[in-house]
């Protein structure tokens, strides 16, 4: 943070089960949250990954491009006067439609006002059983650029980019001063509980290394809850939860449970989070003259 901002910063995440693609419905039911956040002093607030929908990736089905809608529209209409109401800073997560045929999973943050302060489209885009995402989105072309608003610089990545330290590196080589990762993973349940606990594992432990290996704090919303598969042969998905908050060497300071509707929040030490830059120059000893390979997509 610049030396004239305070040394704090209370942050919020909400994390929730979605039974139905009625989005006035979940819209309603993060607003309360997002309240009740407000009310305990949080600026900056995380929703989760399409938040405003069942996760609709799990078939292939042209008719789901009906729930997508273009940015500005009726979505972020209404974020943008909950962010105002609220006073807060808050990420929020919509299936845009940006053409007709051209869609995008899109991360969009208001910044204690009705309009748009910043928007990122999600960059890597998996294609898995049950997260069939790229028969609906388009890779994003926005790049790794961080958000400026009122709180500081926001490095604002989707779900499959928390897997790339890449992507992480290069938010905070933008200046990005909190890496926040609205998300939608979950367990195939057909997996034995070690499969699932070693999943599950390595999921955080990734997101705590780009805190550790840029030194700066990440905040996660994961999806709770079981969401049927419109396609009765498949199993579904157990969404996992767990979401949390780090500090800038990858301490765990909150993490939700794997079953339930939950709010949480931290005030972040931004003071420490220099601190730890200086004692830990991660950036003052990267070796740029020898990572050309980087670029390439396999080595010898």
């Amino acid at each position: 943070m610049t030396p004239n901002r305070k040394s704090t910063l209370k942050v919020g995440l909400v994390q929730q089960s979605v039974a139905s693609n009625n989005k006035h419905e979940n819209w309603a039911k993060s607003a309360e949250r997002v309240r009740v956040l407000a009310s305990e002093g949080c600026e900056c607030i995380l929703l989760q990954e399409l938040h405003s929908t069942l996760y609709f990736c799990q078939t292939e089905d042209v008719s789901v491009f009906d729930l997508a809608e273009p940015i500005p529209g009726e979505a972020s209409a209404f974020f943008g006067k909950l962010a105002k109401e609220c006073n807060v800073v808050l990420v929020t997560s919509l299936f845009e439609k940006r053409a007709a045929g051209l869609y995008h999973n899109t991360a969009v943050v208001f910044d204690r006002s009705e309009q748009i302060a910043g928007t990122y489209r999600k960059m890597h885009i998996p294609d898995d059983p049950g997260f069939y995402e790229k028969f609906y989105f388009t890779p994003g072309d926005t790049g790794f650029e961080p958000i400026d608003t009122s709180v500081g610089r926001l490095g604002v990545l989707v779900c499959w980019d928390q897997w790339y330290p890449e992507a992480a590196r290069l938010m905070a080589m933008n200046g990005a001063q909190i890496l926040f990762y609205p998300t939608a993973i979950g367990w195939d349940r057909t997996d034995p509980h070690d499969e699932q606990g070693r999943q599950q594992g390595a999921w955080e432990t990734i997101q705590r290394a780009h805190a550790v290996a840029n030194s700066v704090p990440v905040i996660v919303a994961n999806r709770v809850g079981f969401e049927a598969s419109p396609n009765e042969a498949d199993v579904g998905i157990q969404f996992w939860g767990h979401s949390f908050i780090a500090g800038p060497q990858g301490e765990v300071l909150a993490m939700a449970s794997d079953d339930k509707e939950e709010v949480l929040s931290v005030e972040l030490d931004l003071n420490r989070t220099e601190n730890i830059k200086r004692i830990w120059p991660y950036f003052r000893d990267r070796r740029i003259d020898a990572y050309d390979g980087l670029s390439k997509r396999w080595g010898k």
